[in-house]
């Protein structure tokens, strides 16, 4: 992965590398994810609201990220203001992929409304959320 000013950079299986960036203003573009490595292991930080319509902006960057060389896959909600449904999907079908390939995905968070849909979902166990990235890369 390489980093520039603002900006992330995602290498796919095929080399090819799709800039992300985090920009300010008042479209959406400023909650844009930002990915990030820490050794074998790739942090995704999502921020704003997370429901259907980041579902779909989002789900193709998660694949992606599933896909590639990863072991462990982090995925930061601290930054999120709203997660519904649509957050759950996009959270189990991340665990699901990374796991088809023999790795993990570990959910940061410590918003008590979007802890407690975990919870109610049933999903705490699987998900397994924890309050910090640190914690999450152990």
């Amino acid at each position: 992965m390489r980093q520039g000013n603002q900006q992330d950079y995602l290498s796919d299986d095929f080399g090819d590398f799709h800039r992300l960036t985090r920009t300010t203003g008042a479209d959406d573009s400023e909650h844009a994810p930002v990915i990030r490595t820490v050794g074998d292991c790739a942090v995704v930080e999502l921020s704003g609201e997370i429901d259907l319509l980041a579902f779909h902006r989002t789900a193709p960057l998660l694949d992606a990220v599933t896909a590639g060389p990863y072991r462990v896959v982090v995925i930061d909600l601290t930054g999120t203001t709203f997660f519904d449904c649509s957050g759950l999907s996009l959270l189990v079908r991340a665990r699901r992929r990374a796991r088809a390939r023999d790795g993990r995905v570990a959910v940061v968070c410590r918003h008590p409304l979007t802890l407690r849909i975990i919870e109610l979902s049933g999903l705490t166990r699987s998900l397994g959320p924890v309050a910090t990235v640190e914690e999450a890369l152990r």
